[in-house]
């Protein structure tokens, strides 16, 4: 349509001039060019290669030295050479970047190209440097080598977008004739520069559906495999395939290795490895998904940092699979919960001694693949006593029985998290509990507790002795700050001696008796006799130590456990004399530690 519409146009135009103008003009060299403009114009070529061909047809025809076809900017501003024929490069990039032709109808000065857009009217200058009004552009007209320009407005649609501007090296009047096909020929540019952005907005329109198509194919798919995603952890959840269901049917969706860890404990719930794709826990960097119930966090899905980062849709099959994952973990906790209520209750019976239970607690017990005919270790963690941290001390007891062979027991009794642990003999029983130990201190929790081993029991008469001296052990343990170590009878010393002890009032009675008269100086002059005293057999009787811990001066700790052995009628320096003050001191520890609460059969918690 752009074609004929121009060629007719043209036509008129010269049907018009031929009746007018001289012989020296022809009518085939015009219908030519006019033709070649016509058809590159319906051409897919870019919009500087046809006003180029227009400033080329404009110079070749009517002999001028140099055109350029000048198009308004976006913001209505200025015009910017975008077809040229003859000019020099550093013309069109000056005249473009440090000289642009500026739009402003209210400027007294105005550029030839800036009145002939705004007047709709052919400019012309017949002699640069003759005319006046043009000085201010003299310099770039020298500079480019021409004399006399002229300037014809470029329309389209009826609205002006730019001028036709051609040049002679002389001095030049350009005519009536002249003009007519100046206009012509920015008819021609109009058309050109009407059809180029119309082709302009539909190639952007083409590439805007072509996008938007591609984006609801992409965002069907998106669905569909959604949907098989989330049908496929569906069946799992109704299956009732658990945590390792869930890992398995996320491995085929991600096609890569996953491992489900339980939360604070860390434990492995599930792993399932895919290919050579490395396992979490060989892989540092790897990429988790919080497994939530409610606002607490009870596992991670991991998957290995060598597939990241991941597609939408398989960021999509890990939240499906943590949801599913978080059921699996309720329904598993919930057949727990039981399994530790019961378990609790056959560990209370038995560290506690009561008797009513004891008569059953071997074949509950049994019920729960525990055989109590085999010789066990009672691990008591003592401290942690912020309810926090005693809770977590006893989820990663559960994590550690949960994988034990043959079955364990935990129960939390008070504050004691306690475990009762099938042991070939007392270093394997060391060995688990260090296991334990390691666990706690890994997650951050434990380094304020005491961690124990009792003796192997070997009849159900046995708890409730191993578990009173093993939670006095870890209570001492604790005290001393010895969390770093399993205290053990053998570990102990005096301490481990004295709790072998059933009578707490005797071990009372004995450092009352031997430690009166120090006491009851403290108590009446208000001294720390009994403090000093413990602190120097604590340091091996290390004077400067003592001061250290007690922020005295050494000469203070001399006189005080000078004023301790007249007190006392003892000395020091005499092996027995210090050996008997050693067991009141330390008869009075294990006392506190046997006499703390729990020894009641407090509360169990399985």
């Amino acid at each position: 349509m752009c074609r004929r519409t121009g060629i007719a146009r043209s036509r008129v135009s010269w049907h018009s001039h031929a009746m007018q103008t001289s012989g020296a003009l022809h009518l085939r060299p015009w219908l030519e060019a006019i033709a070649t403009i016509a058809t590159v114009i319906n051409r897919p070529v870019s919009l500087p290669e046809v006003l180029d061909l227009v400033s080329e047809t404009a110079a070749r025809l009517l002999g001028y030295d140099f055109c350029a076809v000048l198009i308004v900017d976006e913001d209505g501003n200025s015009l910017a050479i975008t077809g040229t024929y003859g000019l020099s490069s550093s013309y069109i990039q000056q005249v473009n970047a440090d000289h642009p032709v500026m739009l402003d109808p209210d400027d007294e000065l105005q550029a030839p190209s800036s009145k002939a857009f705004l007047t709709g009217r052919s400019v012309q200058v017949v002699d640069t440097l003759a005319d006046a009004t043009f000085l201010p552009w003299g310099g770039v007209a020298r500079q480019q080598g021409y004399r006399s320009l002229i300037s014809v407005p470029v329309v389209s649609s009826g609205v002006p977008v730019g001028t036709l501007n051609c040049y002679k090296r002389v001095p030049h009047e350009y005519g009536a004739d002249e003009r007519d096909l100046l206009s012509l020929l920015a008819d021609q540019a109009g058309v050109a520069i009407e059809t180029t952005r119309l082709r302009d907005r539909e190639a952007a329109t083409i590439a805007e559906l072509l996008a938007a198509n591609t984006a609801l194919a992409e965002q069907h798919e998106l669905l569909r495999r959604g949907e098989a995603v989330h049908e496929q952890f569906t069946q799992v959840a109704l299956r009732g395939g658990g945590v390792a269901g869930v890992a398995a049917a996320l491995t085929e969706v991600l096609g890569t290795s996953v491992v489900v860890t339980e939360e604070p404990s860390g434990a492995e719930l599930a792993a399932v490895k895919r290919d050579e794709k490395p396992l979490v826990t060989q892989d540092t960097e790897a990429h988790s998904t919080p497994v939530m119930l409610g606002l607490d966090t009870v596992a991670r899905i991991w998957v290995p940092r060598s597939v990241l980062p991941l597609p939408a849709i398989d960021v999509r099959a890990l939240e499906h699979a943590a949801t599913v994952c978080a059921l699996e973990v309720l329904r598993a906790r919930a057949a727990l919960e039981v399994e530790w209520r019961l378990s609790g209750e056959v560990v209370t019976d038995l560290l506690t001694g009561n008797p009513a239970g004891l008569v059953t607690a071997a074949e509950r017990a049994g019920r729960l693949g525990l055989d109590l005919t085999n010789p066990h270790a009672v691990i008591v963690v003592h401290g942690g006593t912020q309810r926090a941290g005693s809770a977590r001390v006893l989820s990663v007891a559960r994590s550690l029985v949960a994988t034990a062979q043959p079955r364990a027991l935990v129960s939390a009794i008070a504050d004691d998290v306690v475990l009762l642990l099938p042991a070939k003999d007392q270093a394997d029983a060391l060995d688990r509990a260090g296991q334990l130990q390691r666990q706690l201190r890994r997650i951050g929790v434990g380094a304020d507790t005491g961690v124990a081993v009792s003796p192997l029991c070997t009849t159900l008469a046995d708890y409730p002795a191993a578990y009173r001296r093993a939670r006095g052990a870890a209570t001492i343990a604790q005290l001393r700050g010895q969390a770093d170590t399993v205290a053990s009878f053998e570990s102990l010393g005096v301490h481990g001696l004295l709790l072998q002890l059933e009578d707490v009032s005797e071990l009372r009675r004995f450092a009352a008796e031997t430690l009166a008269p120090i006491r009851a100086h403290d108590a009446t002059r208000g001294t720390a006799l009994e403090q000093t005293l413990r602190a120097y057999v604590a340091h091996d009787l290390n004077t400067a130590a003592t001061a250290t811990t007690l922020f005295v001066h050494p000469n203070t700790v001399g006189l005080r456990i000078r004023k301790a052995e007249q007190l006392l009628g003892v000395s020091t320096a005499h092996v027995r004399s210090l050996a008997e003050l050693q067991i009141a001191l330390s008869a009075d520890e294990v006392a506190d530690a046997l006499g703390t609460r729990g020894q009641d059969g407090g509360t169990a918690r399985g």
